[in-house]
């Protein structure tokens, strides 16, 4: 998976548990399975696949454990034995975040192309907590404001039509814990210098497992390209 020692894209992958009204996550399979898919399936030279981690479908709560492994990657030793360093060091040029949730009413793909800085959630996270039209960080401004990826999404949205995938770029990744843990990663992403991209997915039920690991095989693929 990658070309071992030359600098590189890694990628890092987290998807959420279940929530309200979703008792099974597909976000939660794919990321289980990912690390032995790409294994057989295989990465383009210079990237390579590091973390893949479920994480609890709550705000607040979950901030410090999602700062922490966040921060991880920049820092941390991974399976195999290579460090991995700040980017533009001898072994990694890009860490890339991406991060997988569910959108229940979906029938497509979608590549969030932003984060509002707003936390409204319309019942309470798996913790408990039902922020009301908050800021997730006031000194950002209101909850109007917003954080852009950095990384190309109509490219990315392109390149993954091109493959065959039915997929659309999206402005509004919606007001509860995806938006939430996008905007926290987007607003770390450009302190730090890693890349953060959210992608929706439909429920197993529209589109099927097998398709839906294929497709975020191929979404790593092309992430490599850009």
């Amino acid at each position: 998976m990658g070309s071992e020692g030359a600098p590189g894209t890694r990628i890092h992958v987290t998807g959420f548990k279940k929530f309200h009204g979703v008792a099974g996550n597909p976000t939660e399979a794919i990321v289980g399975r990912l690390q032995e898919y790409v294994m057989k399936r295989g990465l383009p030279n210079g990237v390579s696949l590091g973390s893949c981690t479920v994480i609890e479908t709550a705000g607040e709560g979950a901030v410090k454990s999602l700062y922490a492994l966040l921060n991880s990657s920049l820092t941390s030793s991974i399976e195999g034995g290579d460090t991995e360093l700040l980017p533009g060091s001898s072994n990694v040029d890009r860490i890339i975040w991406l991060h997988l949730g569910v959108n229940a009413g979906a029938t497509k793909f979608a590549v969030e192309c932003r984060a509002l800085n707003e936390a409204t959630f319309l019942y309470p996270d798996e913790l408990g907590w039902q922020p009301q039209r908050t800021p997730i960080f006031p000194e950002d401004g209101g909850i109007s404001h917003t954080i852009q990826t950095t990384l190309p999404v109509y490219e990315i949205v392109q390149a993954l039509i091109k493959k065959g995938y039915d997929v659309a770029p999206s402005n509004d990744a919606g007001r509860f814990v995806c938006n939430y843990v996008y905007y926290h990663s987007l607003h770390h992403a450009a302190n730090c210098g890693f890349k953060s991209l959210f992608v929706h997915v439909p429920l197993f039920t529209k589109i099927n497992e097998e398709t839906q690991m294929q497709f975020i095989a191929a979404l790593l693929e092309v992430l490599a390209s850009i």
